[in-house]
């Protein structure tokens, strides 16, 4: 599955590989994904001491390239694993990438080889 990347992204092309990658490590740890609207997704992800701090780190690297993306971690520790709540809003404009990102969120989650 690919992720195109659009063209208000300041990565550079290099990079964005392995932003992608980060993504779909990021992604395994997704049990859920709702799509609210057509510009806000929110996932819940499972996993150990240290995820919360995860999301949040690559949540800002990728607004400083993608500034397009608004997004908001929320999370809480169980009795083993961190949860955490990821929303995901975007611009209309932006709905489509908001779209594709959900799909491959589901389809690594799900594990499917991108």
């Amino acid at each position: 599955m690919s992720f195109d990347v659009p063209d208000a992204c300041t990565l550079p092309t290099v990079d964005r590989p392995l932003r992608l990658a980060e993504f779909d490590r990021l992604f395994a740890a997704v049990r859920e994904v709702e799509v609210v609207a057509p510009t806000h997704a929110r996932m819940r992800l499972v996993g150990r001491d240290g995820l919360a701090a995860r999301v949040r780190d690559l949540a800002a690297r990728e607004t400083a390239c993608c500034s397009f993306f608004d997004f908001t971690v929320s999370a809480a520790v169980s009795a083993d694993d961190e949860v955490v709540v990821l929303d995901i809003e975007v611009p209309v404009a932006y709905a489509d990438v908001l779209a594709s990102l959900a799909q491959r969120a589901r389809a690594v989650s799900a594990g499917s080889t991108p």
